[in-house]
């Protein structure tokens, strides 16, 4: 069964670090992996993850509770595309009226 946003959902990754490295990563030190910690390895501020907080709600349209930014979800590419994830691809996509009346109706 496709889930909302599909397209979104596989490209969240590319997404994330296209915006992180030019916005945000203070290092030099290119190129980094998907689970290296942000903060861990200087590679994002707590400024910037105030910013990525932002970035997360407008790109991906929802919203993120206070509660949880948190390492487990904010300190990591791969950590965040899982947040990400969690919160925005579980909602089913809605079928197509016509063919759910065709299918309601036997036909």
């Amino acid at each position: 069964m496709k889930t909302a946003n599909d397209e979104a959902c596989l490209a969240i990754e590319a997404q994330l670090r296209s915006y992180i490295d030019t916005n945000l990563v203070y290092s030099d030190e290119l190129p980094y992996k998907d689970d290296s910690s942000f903060l861990e390895e200087g590679l994002i501020d707590s400024m910037g993850v105030m910013e990525l907080v932002s970035y997360v709600q407008s790109q991906f349209g929802m919203t993120v509770e206070p509660s949880e930014i948190t390492p487990d979800n904010f300190d990591s590419i791969d950590r965040l595309a899982s947040f990400i994830r969690r919160k925005l691809c579980l909602s089913p996509i809605p079928e197509d009226d016509d063919a759910g009346t065709k299918r309601a109706a036997g036909k």
